[in-house]
């Protein structure tokens, strides 16, 4: 990965606390003593996807079709929610429950899989976090509606209170989504990747859920703290807190309009290095990129960070790509507008180095910039 020497005055996801090369270590150890397991399934007559090692969810042969199953957190999202109800009498956990849906279901996409069941896991610093009832009916709300823009059924969950683990007053948010391939040849863990084929990527609201321990580290700079404006009539704050978009209804209608994808990647963590996340040696070319949302111009702004370092950490306007062949980028564009999400084909796929670059940008990143595997 190419880099510049930051300013005195940029801040840096690791100095917000955040340092994928202390995390990444053990994400790759534990995938290895994973592995290890996969031979048990035989004894239910199962087997595994190998190929499923590493991506962002976990597929299993079952034989008639696949079930996918993937966990993941909010992070720290809630603490600005939390910040905002304190300066504004609002209550944002509608929104941060589909936050924490779409973490989990739109892992769970990119394997080819159809969300069937979601699972809660909403573990609070104290009883009392319960007691709020505007802001428990919020996300209880929340979660239903954004079950039902995923026609997805919710199963239940795990309410504890964990004084002691959880700071008082606060909540840690994680839903689990099990997942079904069917026909099998949904299935889309890369296989199909190769040269020629196109980069389509769906827009994104705003932050997401990934980059806010920089995001709050960055309200210490701020004039106005969370109510610095953005824009006029947007606050900081409220910015933060546009919900995260659910991918799902895009690819259920690319199914629907006979269109396989090749592969795909959540733009969360690690921003766009991962568009890498393949183990093959591909060459990624991009040479249109999506319109920046106010807020990440904002936070690059003042974090004073070069588009290096931007796109290494946040989703700049992008938050999910699709790798389809040439002949069905635009089609895969019109199918993702019409369910409601901006679509852009914005590059391609080449024969190797294994390199994603950024032209408009003059962004490189190279094969050691991503290591999850």
């Amino acid at each position: 990965m190419k880099s510049t020497p930051a300013s005195p005055d940029t801040l840096s996801y690791e100095q917000a606390g955040v340092n994928y090369d202390l995390i990444d270590p053990l994400k790759v150890a534990a995938q290895r003593a994973a592995k290890a397991t996969g031979a048990h399934l035989a004894v239910h007559g199962f087997s595994e996807v190998e190929a499923s090692r590493g991506e962002s969810a976990y597929v299993v042969d079952v034989g008639p079709f696949y079930l996918a199953s993937i966990v993941e957190c909010l992070g720290s999202k809630a603490l600005v929610a939390d910040e905002m109800k304190a300066l504004t009498g609002k209550s944002y956990y509608a929104g941060i429950a589909q936050d924490t849906i779409a973490m989990a279901i739109n892992d769970l996409i990119t394997v080819g899989a159809t969300p069937l069941v979601v699972q809660a896991y909403w573990a609070a610093g104290g009883s009392d976090w319960f007691s709020d009832a505007q802001r428990a009916q919020a996300l209880v709300e929340g979660w239903k509606a954004a079950c039902d823009t995923c026609q997805v059924a919710w199963g239940g969950g795990e309410t504890p209170a964990l004084a002691g683990i959880v700071a008082e007053g606060r909540i840690d948010l994680a839903a689990s989504c099990t997942g079904l391939i069917n026909p099998k040849e949904r299935l889309s863990v890369g296989d199909k990747l190769a040269p020629g084929d196109a980069i389509v990527l769906l827009a994104s609201s705003g932050i997401h859920a990934n980059g806010l321990s920089l995001a709050r580290k960055l309200v210490e700079r701020l004039p106005k703290g969370y109510l610095t404006e953005v824009q006029p009539g947007l606050s900081y704050g409220e910015a933060l807190l546009a919900p995260t978009v659910l991918y799902s209804p895009v690819t259920e209608a690319l199914y629907k309009a006979g269109i396989q994808p090749h592969y795909c990647a959540n733009i969360t963590g690690h921003g766009w290095r991962k568009l890498l996340r393949h183990p093959a040696k591909h060459t990624y070319r991009i040479h249109s990129v999506p319109e920046v949302t106010p807020v990440l111009k904002f936070i690059q702004q003042h974090a004073q960070q070069d588009d290096q370092e931007a796109y290494s950490t946040l989703n700049m306007g992008a938050g999910f790509a699709i790798f389809v062949k040439a002949e069905d980028a635009q089609r895969t564009v019109d199918v993702a507008q019409a369910a409601g999400v901006k679509a852009m084909v914005a590059g391609a796929v080449e024969a190797g180095p294994k390199r994603l670059l950024i032209e408009p940008l003059n962004i490189e990143f190279g094969d050691d910039s991503l290591q999850l595997r």
